[in-house]
């Protein structure tokens, strides 16, 4: 098992010491394939007692899971390499709270990669062991959360950007237009116009500025990267679902995350949340910067 060297700019993905880790563990190894990154697989081995200051836990226990951590961290590296032979490679066993080590490994990393079981919001999102709401929501780089096999028989390839406006989404925008460019696929930019309950203006005024937010949000973007065919679709409706309509065969679906913040600092958009458990193509989610 080889060891991380600090500093650099990985692409991390956090491998299950029980569930499968494979689709996740394969979009990430293909997507540090397409950028030239490196790949660190980091798994985390939470402690079986509340160990204070530089006390070890050293049980028999806790070191039958460091063993099978190990184990499960080296198959999970082997099988990188028999994918992708050329790409760099380190392997990471850390002790702590899952959600802690990976938020640590995220501070110096280009793009995290999660695995999603598509269980229910409580079983899925709220249990101890939950790394997708506290990584997703307050990580500094954008976060991948992988809970289906990718739609890559889909022809022609596509890649969703959802926007509203907001700095997130163009930060979100422009990490779309890439990840198109590397993949040789298209771009749907969406922007979703839910009707008000009041109405102040004309609704065709109001799809009309929805056109115009998307025009203006992709014409720079649209010029540093020509090769990428893109179209503007506003849609109406509920933003969760018409996202995960027009992502249903999508690549991925890239959306902004808003800074960090509310409850425990672990406050994720409506939307964002709302996707995480409704679209079956990978779910990007990228913060303002």
């Amino acid at each position: 098992m080889t060891s991380h060297r600090a500093g650099t700019r990985d692409i991390v993905v956090g491998i299950d010491p029980v569930r499968d880790w494979h689709l996740s563990l394969a979009w990430a190894a293909d997507e540090a394939q397409r950028r030239r990154l490196r790949l660190r697989l980091v798994l985390a081995v939470p402690p079986q007692h509340d160990t204070h200051h530089d006390h070890v836990d050293d049980t028999p226990d806790q070191m039958s899971l460091r063993r099978a951590g190990a184990e499960r961290l080296a198959q999970a590296e082997d099988w990188v390499r028999n994918r992708h032979p050329e790409l760099g490679v380190t392997a990471d066993l850390l002790g702590g709270l899952p959600a802690p080590v990976l938020g640590g490994a995220a501070r110096d990393a280009r793009l995290v990669v999660l695995g999603s079981r598509h269980l229910s919001r409580t079983a899925e999102f709220f249990s101890a062991g939950s790394l997708v709401v506290p990584i997703t929501a307050q990580a500094a780089c954008p976060v991948v959360v992988v809970g289906d096999a990718e739609h890559i028989s889909q022809q022609p390839p596509y890649v969703v950007a959802g926007i509203d406006g907001s700095a997130s989404a163009t930060a979100a925008l422009a990490f779309a237009f890439d990840e198109a460019d590397l993949r040789g696929a298209a771009l749907r930019v969406v922007c979703v116009w839910q009707r008000p309950r009041i109405m102040l203006d004309d609704e065709e005024v109001a799809l009309r500025a929805q056109r115009t937010l998307l025009s203006e949000a992709a014409a720079g973007l649209s010029e540093k990267y020509p090769d990428v065919h893109v179209t503007h679709e506003v849609l109406t409706g509920h933003p969760v679902e018409e996202l995960a309509r027009a992502a249903e065969h999508a690549l991925a679906v890239v959306v902004g995350r808003r800074g960090r913040g509310g409850y425990t600092g672990m406050r994720i958009g409506s939307v964002v949340h709302g996707l995480l458990h409704r679209a079956h193509c990978p779910v990007i989610t990228v913060p303002t910067g």
